[in-house]
C-alpha cells in the first residue's frame, strides 16, 4: 500500500508540529511543553488500527516506534517511556511516545486531560532541536 491519499487528521495538524518523515511514519511534536511528546502517524490512508496495516508496515511501525523510544531514552533519560495508540478522539492511527519523569505534573497518572496544554515559548526552536535529535534515526527526512 502506498501513501497516496494520506492526509494528516485535522486535530493532529492543529495540535502538533510536523518534524519530518521516517520511512513509514510522519513524526510530530505535540504542542505541549509540559512533556517530551512525539507522535508517529503511518502515512497510509484510512488506517485506524495497527492490525489494519499490511504485515510489512506493521513491522516497520514497530521498528520506528522502538527507534523513537530509544532516542527519547538516550537523549532525555526519563523514568519511563509511555507508548500508546488510543485513537478515541482522533480515529487516524497514531502512536504517542512520551518521556515521563517522576517529577512531571501528571506523574504517575496519564497526561491526557490532566492539565491544559502548555504552549512552547518558541515552538519552531523546539521543532529544530527535535529535528536535530531525529537526524540520527535511519531514514529520517526533516520537514
Amino acid at each position: 500500500m502506498s501513501e497516496s491519499g494520506f492526509a494528516l487528521h485535522p486535530r493532529l495538524a492543529e495540535d502538533c508540529l510536523v518534524l519530518g518523515d521516517l520511512p513509514l511514519c510522519r513524526v510530530l511534536l505535540a504542542k505541549d511543553g509540559r512533556y517530551p511528546w512525539l507522535i508517529l502517524v503511518p502515512r497510509r490512508p484510512c488506517i485506524r488500527e495497527i492490525h489494519w496495516l499490511e504485515e510489512k508496515d506493521q513491522l516497520q511501525l514497530m521498528r520506528e516506534s522502538c527507534a523513537l523510544a530509544r532516542l527519547l531514552e538516550r537523549t532525555l533519560s526519563p523514568d519511563k517511556i509511555n507508548v500508546a495508540a488510543l485513537g478515541n478522539m482522533v480515529p487516524q492511527l497514531h502512536l504517542h511516545h512520551l518521556a515521563r519523569f517522576t517529577t512531571d505534573d501528571a506523574w504517575p497518572g496519564p497526561v491526557w486531560g490532566r492539565h491544559p496544554a502548555q504552549p512552547y515559548a518558541e515552538p519552531e526552536q523546539q521543532a529544530r532541536q527535535w529535528r536535530l535529535r531525529l537526524a540520527g534515526l535511519d531514514g529520517f527526512t526533516p520537514a
